[in-house]
């Protein structure tokens, strides 16, 4: 999906403050974000909230909210549309239930449970699709030696072995690496 930044339309409404109006073209984007991941985004908010079918809805409604509020996370070239509304509605689940496990002696007829110890696997295919992405976005220095000591279990000096380079730069280069790979993610939409 090729997603362009909307235009905001500004009105005054009667008391004098500012609201922002939804213009064809966002209500042509919000559309088009529904209809294509409407159903999988449902699927994997009923599962982050427990099968809590209303819960599940709110949670679709404010992740394509904030994407209609964030449209420059829209752009392809940023990502892949479809991760970022998925870790967007994790991080909103998680928020939810951060928010109300916080409040002290208030009583619950719909607690949200706990997240689960275990990710299920749809979850983990998100996670590494993202974690794929990210990599992708880094340096080929950088990627390479995240590979080697991460990816591959290498120690330091194997992997200065097999990359041809002094340990000293594999550990620069992981250091300055995982740096570059936080920025990733944070540009990405996700959260750590």
């Amino acid at each position: 999906m090729t997603a362009r930044i909307p235009e905001r339309t500004h009105r005054r409404t009667r008391a004098g403050s500012e609201e922002t109006a939804i213009s064809d073209h966002d209500a042509q984007l919000l559309r088009a974000l529904h209809d294509e991941h409407a159903e999988a985004l449902y699927a994997h908010a009923l599962r982050l909230v427990n099968g809590d079918r209303q819960r599940a809805e709110d949670l679709v409604q404010e992740t394509l909210l904030r994407a209609w509020r964030h449209p420059e996370s829209l752009d392809p070239q940023r990502g892949s549309v479809r991760s970022w509304l998925f870790t967007t509605a994790r991080n909103l689940a998680i928020d939810a239930w951060r928010r109300r496990s916080t409040r002290v002696g208030e009583v619950f007829t719909d607690d949200l449970p706990e997240p689960p110890d275990v990710i299920d696997e749809a979850e983990r295919a998100v996670e590494a699709w993202t974690v794929a992405e990210a990599l992708n976005r880094l340096s080929p220095t950088h990627r390479e030696v995240l590979v080697e000591c991460f990816y591959q279990g290498r120690s330091v000096a194997e992997a200065a072995s097999r990359l041809g380079v002094p340990p000293g730069t594999v550990k620069s280069r992981t250091h300055y690496a995982l740096r570059s790979l936080r920025l990733v993610l944070a540009e990405m939409g996700v959260t750590g």
